[in-house]
């Protein structure tokens, strides 16, 4: 479904991703997972077009995507949920909703209309604040309204950085059951960016190690579940013998 092959990023002259390598398959929950500052996100951002890689291939269903800019990256089947939900605050729920169908919304106003419900069927706590302001909701509802909004302009992937980003540990588990629904049920793949790696870990298929900018690590959820290294870094347990 979609292959990253010898991606690189530079943000100004700093070197921030080296040649990057992964994959996604179809009907998969992929997470990466890493220490702040080790460039999860940085990745996401050049999945999305929002940044350039500068060396490397992106292809989505063996289409090269990559230089593509923002805008064409959605219309090709990748949706962003940028760390910080960045909703639109100062717009009401529905109009946050309907932006993420921006590009396509004049031409296809039924289909806007249609997906609109599918998503509020899908988070229906979002269906009583329709009328009210974005920036009125919980962090927990914004954090629904940005995957509700992600999810408007029906992606083959949608990439997730960072959504238990401070929110309670109950909102984190309906967040996580959510993921499960969309792949499942919409047959949308996600690609997951967490630091709460056992959050990560509970959900996916498969799971990526990255650190200073490099894939140092990959395998199966049970894999890196078990993984020493994984362990011990990242799940706050000390393997034995250290």
């Amino acid at each position: 479904m979609l292959k990253v092959d010898g991606v690189s990023t530079h943000i100004g002259k700093i070197k921030i991703l080296h040649e990057i390598n992964f994959e996604v398959e179809k009907g998969q929950i992929v997470s990466i997972i890493g220490a702040n500052g080790a460039g999860k996100s940085t990745l996401l951002n050049t999945l999305a077009g929002l940044y350039r890689p500068t060396s490397g291939t992106i292809t989505l269903e063996n289409k090269v995507i990559s230089g593509y800019p923002a805008n064409k990256v959605v219309e090709k089947g990748l949706s962003l949920v940028p760390e910080g939900r960045q909703i639109f605050t100062n717009l009401t729920v529905k109009e946050n909703l309907l932006l993420g169908m921006f590009s396509k919304y004049y031409k296809e106003n039924k289909l806007a209309e249609e997906n609109l419900t599918k998503i509020l069927d899908m988070f229906p706590g979002l269906k009583k604040h329709l009328k009210n302001l974005g920036g009125n909701l919980s962090g927990g509802e914004q954090q629904m309204l940005a995957i509700g909004r992600g999810l408007m302009s029906n992606p083959k992937i949608i990439l997730l950085d960072e959504p238990s980003m401070g929110l309670a540990p109950k909102i984190v588990n309906e967040i996580l059951g959510t993921l499960m629904i969309i792949k499942e049920d919409l047959g949308t793949m996600v690609i997951l960016v967490e630091q709460n790696v056992k959050a990560a870990l509970k959900v996916c298929d498969h799971a990526y190690v990255i650190d200073q900018g490099r894939m140092i690590i990959n395998g199966t959820r049970d894999e890196i579940s078990s993984n020493p290294q994984v362990i011990s870094a990242y799940l706050g347990i000390k393997s034995a013998g250290t």
